[in-house]
């Protein structure tokens, strides 16, 4: 015998294959907003609990039920056909969003492009392609102008639920992995894991310092990221309009060359560590004294983070201006 199918079954069958619907989730759901429409037209009824409804898969025909009893009124087939399209758009964006949001779960962790399409004061919210994604005031870089059609590379940082419960993708400007993830993208040594990434630390806009090894004594882990006349650290820069400062310094297992690397581009004269409290005192010349400590301190602060050391930077006084002691401590961090 020959099956032939009505054009309801067909459409239903068609939109959930394509859109990875359960055609009985839709139709569940049909039924349960054909009882709330029907309800809200008859709000006689709004109280009783035994009023359900029965959609025929076959024919897409819908019945109200009270009990054993059809108690389905003139001319609700309308009433019918537009709820059953409603719910249907909408199990349809909810298929489309979980698609959307699996896709981008795969790519936490990683950059992407994306280009401002508002901004409220406080959050901007970027087009990444196939949808949009947050990037609050916390993860943008201060003074950095989010107007629309603007374009930034963000990392993506997390898919979370937002007080609705609806996932919400969170995007970062600020976060030292965004560094990290601009130099894997232009350094081949870094994507083949040749070079090592060991840690990154940021004054996001500012300044930043980013700690790298060589897992082959070949290969100068250092000149890999800077590239030939700066080019790779210059690409890298350009993405912050050249306003964040990196230095690339090589990762040491000696504590005290480890230190030595962080300050610079300070010249260290001495150095002396206490390993159990993680306290360093560098000792600098004068005219040293002004890059290691920094600008507001930023550079002894980024090489405290970046090393584990609180540092405590004393500066060396000339002949000339000798005093009853010859060090005077300048900064601590």
């Amino acid at each position: 015998m020959t099956i032939i199918k009505t054009e309801f079954v067909l459409a239903l069958n068609q939109v959930a294959g394509e859109r990875g619907i359960s055609p009985s989730e839709v139709i569940e759901s049909i039924e349960a907003a054909l009882v709330a429409a029907y309800k809200k037209e008859y709000p006689e009824h709004m109280e009783e609990e035994d009023i359900t409804s029965k959609l025929n898969q076959e024919s897409g025909e819908a019945h109200i039920m009270k009990g054993e009893k059809n108690i389905t009124p003139p001319g609700f087939g309308r009433i019918a056909a537009q709820t059953a399209k409603q719910v249907i758009l909408q199990k349809i964006r909810e298929a489309e969003k979980r698609t959307i949001i699996q896709h981008y779960k795969s790519q936490v962790g990683s950059i992407i492009r994306g280009r401002v399409i508002r901004f409220d004061g406080y959050n901007a919210y970027l087009d990444i392609g196939k949808t949009e994604a947050v990037l609050p005031r916390e993860e943008q870089i201060k003074g950095e102008s989010y107007t629309v059609n603007s374009s930034f590379v963000v990392y993506l940082k997390e898919i979370s639920d937002d007080s609705f419960g609806n996932p919400r993708i969170l995007i970062s400007r600020a976060d030292p992995r965004l560094i990290g993830e601009l130099f894997r993208r232009e350094v081949p040594e870094i994507a083949n894991k040749t070079v090592e990434i060991k840690k990154i630390v940021r004054e996001p806009g500012e300044r930043a310092k980013f700690a790298v090894a060589s897992v082959h004594g070949s290969v100068d882990p250092v000149g890999a990221c800077v590239g030939q006349k700066g080019a790779r650290v210059q690409t890298v820069t350009d993405e912050f309009a050249g306003r964040e400062k990196i230095d690339i310094i090589q990762w040491n297992k000696d504590d005290k060359l480890f230190i030595i690397a962080a300050l610079s581009p300070a010249k260290v004269a001495q150095i002396s560590l206490d390993t159990e409290a993680k306290r360093a005192t560098v000792t600098v010349d004068q005219e040293q004294a002004p890059l290691a400590i920094g600008k507001g301190g930023i550079n002894v602060n980024l090489a405290s983070r970046l090393t584990g050391y609180t540092l405590d930077i004393v500066q060396i006084t000339p002949p000339s201006e000798t005093k009853p002691t010859n060090e005077e401590p300048k900064a601590t961090a």
